[in-house]
């Protein structure tokens, strides 16, 4: 590896957030999961968590939709809501889910630059009671259209960058996340795995 292209990838390891990540329950068209991953790799997300408790985990993504970005990132797979949630709520202090109801806060109304971890659920029914339940609460964004709803990758684009504003004014880009095993994992882990002459 040349010192340059060592140089870009430590940068991108420096803006790595270790406090923030997506939570995808269910979602079925494999362009949605992309979309999302493309968004988390933009604002330097360092893993999301992907539940498949109605169809078989889907390992491989869309390319050209997710710009390769599930290879700059730790994608977790969870076949079982029980078992995701649990690892979940050991290393994020607030779990938010979009689920419409009266109690449910404005996106804009929630302090993102505390550990927080966002969950999406399946594009028709939304999130599951079950994975509710491990949620500290809803969270809705504002709409005053008739329709109410986004399509999930919109919905989670929208939330992300209302993280990456409030996480960049509170100095959390300037500030490094990742301890040094951190970051040597992620080093060594896009070394060997992902690192490319594209970049």
């Amino acid at each position: 590896m040349t010192p340059e292209r060592r140089s870009k990838i430590e940068q991108l390891i420096n803006h790595k957030q270790n406090d923030l990540t997506v939570v995808l329950e269910n979602v079925m068209d494999p362009h949605n999961i992309s979309a999302v991953m493309r968004t988390c790799e933009a604002v330097g997300i360092m893993e999301i968590y992907v539940i498949k408790t109605k169809m078989p985990t889907k390992r491989r993504w869309n390319d050209s939709t997710s710009a390769s970005a599930n290879r700059w990132m730790y994608v977790h797979h969870f076949e079982d809501i029980v078992s995701c949630f649990e690892v979940i709520k050991n290393k994020y202090k607030n779990i938010w889910c979009t689920h419409l109801s009266k109690a449910a806060k404005g996106l804009y109304s929630l302090d993102l630059t505390q550990s927080t971890a966002l969950v999406f659920g399946n594009e028709s029914e939304g999130v599951s009671e079950e994975a509710l339940s491990f949620c500290n609460g809803n969270f809705i964004i504002p709409q005053v259209g008739i329709i109410q709803s986004l399509n999930i990758s919109v919905a989670c684009a929208i939330s992300l960058y209302e993280a990456y504003r409030q996480k960049f004014a509170a100095g959390h880009y300037e500030n490094y996340k990742l301890n040094e095993q951190e970051r040597m994992m992620l080093l060594k882990h896009w070394q060997l795995e992902n690192f490319d002459e594209s970049l």
